[in-house]
């Protein structure tokens, strides 16, 4: 069993990434998909597909490379709140990733959403991971 599955994800996306690989296979859960789901929305991943096959499923990522420089997307993606030490943050207290180039993953009350989503609605949560 694994002890932090969100680090695990990152650590999948990071090595594929470093391999220059195009697609990621990774374990499924629901926390996983919204975080895919975000990384989509935000550009930084090609292409998803939830795929239901035995108890728990899987994620495929397609992940974005440069077209001619094939430099990918996500230059680094880190985990903040780990399980020995949550990070949570206020709607006032909310970190900026790269002076705001970059995103921060948030789990709130209302869903997991990126810091600036977070900033509109008012809301804090806990900073899941940094991606730029």
């Amino acid at each position: 069993m694994n002890t932090d599955p969100i680090a695990d994800y990152l650590t999948r996306v990071r090595n594929a990434i470093k391999a220059n690989q195009r697609v990621v296979e990774i374990p499924a859960s629901n926390l996983k998909k919204e975080i895919t789901k975000v990384l989509f929305d935000k550009g930084y991943i090609a292409n998803y597909k939830f795929e239901d096959n035995g108890p728990q499923g899987n994620i495929k990522v397609a992940l974005k490379y440069h077209p001619v420089t094939k430099v990918s997307a996500i230059r680094s993606i880190t985990r903040i709140s780990k399980p020995g030490l949550r990070k949570y943050a206020g709607s006032a207290t909310m970190p900026r990733v790269l002076n705001g180039l970059g995103i921060a993953i948030l789990s709130t009350s209302k869903g997991v959403m990126t810091d600036k989503e977070a900033r509109v609605q008012n809301i804090g949560g806990e900073v899941l991971c940094f991606v730029y």
